[in-house]
């Protein structure tokens, strides 16, 4: 049973909302972000990323920019309060595929119980310093995107919306569709709650160090010694969407060879653990589980992991990432640590084999691995057994826009 509750998000009137939307401005380059900010008075990354605080350091100074201008958003009017609280179902529409869901308030208590799944280790250091910044801009602006098992009782509910004129409904600079409606009667609302309730658990699919900050915000402002009347501290906003709908894509892996090791040596080494197939110029694009394309000095290849090269029965052990990681990685190029060997780099499966081919091709790196996406049936094993998939496994996808509906966390 998930306890989600309606809330009365803070968020732009109608004709403004397509101007305030906005991506992580980290996907932005500095000439970008001065375009955006130079002429969209009402970007939200005027909000999540002031020019007073470009400088700084992430901590309560730079926090406190961000809520101070939040602050003044509201105060012009960029953002309004619904006089009561809502469900929203939100739609997106990218490159042919559909995603609908609702925002809702998800309750701290169910990830604490360990009803909200994850498969991801999250580090203690970007827990407490999100920590921070949620107890000082006291907002949420971007959901967690959590999946669940599909239910038709949600699904009839999300066609009768669909149906009818949405709030909001623009095309992003990015070509995706976004729509959102508002579930403002109380039946509608049940239907959400009772679905929620029928569920066993939530998993993660996007938002690890926001959901363990939720939590760890949540005890230490009940720890405070008059802790606030309402109990918005112990829920954040979350986008639910059904598990047959989440997309999820290969995360590739960029290497830079800084040993002295050549092809013919790299392909010795491979061959103890891999059956190799050259592929020449034709790019190998992985068809399913346990085949691995590599591009190396202008050619694919094929690698297969032989028998007894991962134990089958594992959840962790026999992920293509973990294979990757154990037999390639760091016997033959001595990367141990993807979080922060600068060696390493990431490409989502959305930018095509021509990406990473390109990449390489260019001389920024010097070899290039292609992954098969890990099914959702893999990712929900290995959050039920406990464990955690190696970083950057899987690229998800909806992608969700900061600034269509802010949760206010704590009073203003």
């Amino acid at each position: 049973m998930i306890a989600v509750k309606p809330f009365p998000a803070l968020r732009p009137p109608r004709d403004k909302a397509y101007l305030v939307a906005t991506r992580s401005y980290l996907t932005y380059s500095e000439t970008e972000l001065n375009d955006k900010l130079n002429n969209n008075p009402y970007t939200f990354l005027h909000v999540i990323n002031p020019r007073e605080g470009w400088n700084l350091e992430h901590g309560p100074q730079k926090f406190g920019l961000v809520r101070d201008a939040f602050e003044k958003a509201w105060q012009a009017g960029t953002f309004r309060q619904d006089p009561a609280p809502q469900y929203y179902i939100y739609r997106q529409e990218k490159d042919g595929n559909e995603y609908v869901g609702v925002i809702a308030g998800v309750a701290v208590a169910d990830y604490e119980a360990g009803k909200i799944k994850k498969h991801e280790k999250t580090l203690t250091r970007r827990e407490e310093l999100f920590t921070d910044y949620l107890e000082t801009t006291r907002i949420n602006a971007e959901p967690v995107l959590l999946t669940y098992e599909d239910d038709g009782e949600l699904d009839k509910l999300f066609a009768r919306y669909l149906g009818h004129r949405p709030e909001y409904e623009f095309t992003s600079t990015d070509m995706v569709l976004h729509q959102l409606w508002l579930v403002s009667d109380t039946a509608h609302q049940q239907v959400v709650e009772q679905a929620m309730a029928r569920q066993e658990a939530l998993y993660i699919a996007d938002g690890h160090h926001r959901c363990a900050s939720s939590a760890l915000l949540a005890q230490r402002v009940d720890e405070r010694p008059n802790p606030p009347a309402s109990d918005a501290h112990r829920y954040f906003m979350a986008l639910l969407i059904g598990e047959e709908q989440m997309k999820v894509y290969d995360y590739n892996r960029l290497l830079r060879n800084t040993t002295e090791k050549g092809t013919h040596q790299i392909l010795r080494e491979l061959s103890s653990h891999f059956l190799i197939e050259p592929r020449g110029t034709t790019p190998c694009k992985p068809e399913k589980i346990h085949e691995i394309g590599m591009f190396l000095e202008g050619n694919w290849y094929k690698l297969a992991p032989k028998m007894g090269t991962y134990d089958p029965s594992d959840p962790v052990d026999h992920l293509d990432a973990e294979i990757l990681n154990r037999h390639v990685l760091a016997p033959i190029f001595d990367i141990h640590d993807l979080s922060s060997d600068e060696r390493i780099d990431f490409m989502a499966g959305t930018e095509g084999l021509e990406g990473l081919e390109e990449n390489v091709r260019a001389g920024k790196h010097s070899v290039a691995f292609a992954l098969y996406p890990v099914p959702i049936e893999q990712i929900k094993k290995v959050s039920d057994a406990g464990l955690t998939m190696p970083p950057k496994s899987t690229f998800v996808e909806p992608k969700l826009r900061s600034g269509l509906t802010v949760y206010q966390i704590l009073p203003a």
